[in-house]
This record gives C-alpha cells, structure tokens and sequence, in this order.
C-alpha cells in the first residue's frame, strides 16, 4: 500500500508555530476517508485567514469585469460550509501607512492616489474609471495591502496563512495597472526585509498575467526572488523581466501545467 507523508514546517530562526504532519494512504478505506478529512480540517483549523470588510465594499458599475464582491463571498463561504471558523478571521487593525507604501511606491503616486487627484490618463490605465478616486475604494486598497503584510506576519508564526484578497502585481512604483494600484506584494517583502524579519524573500506568482509590476520593482535584487509562470501570449502585452519567468503556450492541458 503506498503512504505520503507531508511535513508542514518552519525555519528554524522563526518562533514556534504550526508543525504538523500528515500521513494519509493514497487509495484509503471509507473510514480512512473520515480520518482524513479529520486530519485536513484539524490542520485548517489552525490556518489564520485575513479578511477585511472594506476587500468588497466599492460598488462598480453594472456590468464592470472586475469581479470586486468575490472577497467577501470567499470569506463567507468558508464559513458557511464550515470550512473555517470565525474564530480564525484576523482583521487588518488599519491600513497600510504612507512609510509602509512610500518603500515601494513614489510619494508623489501614493499622494495623489490618497487624495483622488490621479489623472484621467492613470485611473483609465487602472481600469477602475471614476471609482478610482472614490473613498471605498482608496481605503480598499490600503487595506488590501495591510492584509497582506498581515498574512505574511501571521505565516511567520504559524507556518501559513491565508488573505482573501490581494496579489496586486501590475501595480509600478509610480502608475497602476490592470486594476493593480499599490503593489501589496512588494510592500510585504520590503516592510519584512527593513524589519530583518526575514533574510530573502520568494514571489512565486502562477496568474495567467505576469507579474510585470513587481518583476519590475526587484529587477536586480538579490534578496528578493521573482518567479512568474504565466500565459506568454496574454496580458501584460509588454513583460518585464522575473528573476525566473516561465511562459506557457496557449491551449496547454492541465497535464501538461502539472508535469
């Protein structure tokens, strides 16, 4: 009968937290499938997730392709299938500050985003339209960027955690992009790095978009590691350069992805 093992773990120069493992039978009985299913909801039910009421509160016009209620619906799915408790929800306590996003972004941007002043040019890059410049959604964004780094102090202490949103990676220090404003992504990494909370940081992004915003931020870092598996024929139509990009063909199989 074959096994696997699976070890959930830490580096050792984080605290003590989640350390767990499985071993589960690949072809098990129907009781084994209970105890399975015991096993991989124990281990969820210490995930914290991160989930913050403003990740669905703009309202987009009628018809807009930016799905923005799918935060707030994943957050209550896990709920209501009793995937999670609610107990494991953790709220960012704010948003994210002008020094937290002034380590990516330029101050100018950040400013001007902040105030609702950004050109027609720029929020049209951005694909929000007007909502752009409105309350909900300036807060949404810094918040989604808090969450963020939220998660990732969390998977430091326990091993892994989970944000309901976020992955903002067309977003440059000084425009945004492809509904990507602030790049919560790089923001994390460098609070995390200036913190000496970590030595090296890796992005591993698997969006069908590359992640041409934060290849373009680590461009030449050494601590931090870009790696972007991506379709090569889809947006964006001009890529940066990832530490490591894997570019796949149109129409590839999920076999194909997999191997």
């Amino acid at each position: 009968m074959l096994w696997r093992r699976v070890l959930l773990s830490q580096h050792s120069k984080r605290p003590s937290g989640l350390d767990v493992t499985w071993t589960y039978l690949l072809s098990p009985s129907s009781d084994r499938k209970q105890e399975i299913r015991q096993h991989r909801f124990s281990a969820v039910a210490a995930l914290p997730i991160i989930h913050h009421p403003a990740y669905s509160k703009p309202q987009l016009p009628d018809g807009h392709r930016f799905p923005m209620g799918v935060f707030q619906r994943v957050h209550d799915l896990l709920i209501e299938d009793q995937v999670i408790q609610a107990s494991q929800v953790h709220v960012p306590a704010g948003i994210a500050t002008d020094d937290q996003l002034h380590m990516v972004h330029d101050k100018d941007f950040v400013a001007r985003f902040s105030n609702g002043t950004l050109s027609e040019a720029e929020v049209r890059r951005i694909g929000f339209g007007e909502v752009t410049r409105h309350p909900d959604l300036i807060e949404r964004t810094k918040a989604e960027v808090a969450g963020t780094l939220l998660t990732a102090e969390l998977a430091l202490q326990h091993g892994l955690a989970c944000n309901t949103a976020g992955g903002t990676h067309h977003a440059f220090p000084s425009f945004g992009s492809g509904f990507c404003i602030l790049n919560d992504l790089a923001v994390t990494a460098e609070v995390l790095l200036h913190r000496n909370a970590v030595d090296r940081v890796l992005i591993l992004d698997l969006d069908v978009h590359q992640g041409d915003g934060t290849a373009f931020i680590f461009q030449g870092r050494k601590d931090v590691f870009t790696l972007s598996m991506h379709a090569a024929n889809n947006f964006p139509a001009r890529k940066q350069n990832s530490t490591l990009d894997v570019p796949l063909p149109d129409g590839m199989e999920d076999d194909d992805y997999l191997r």
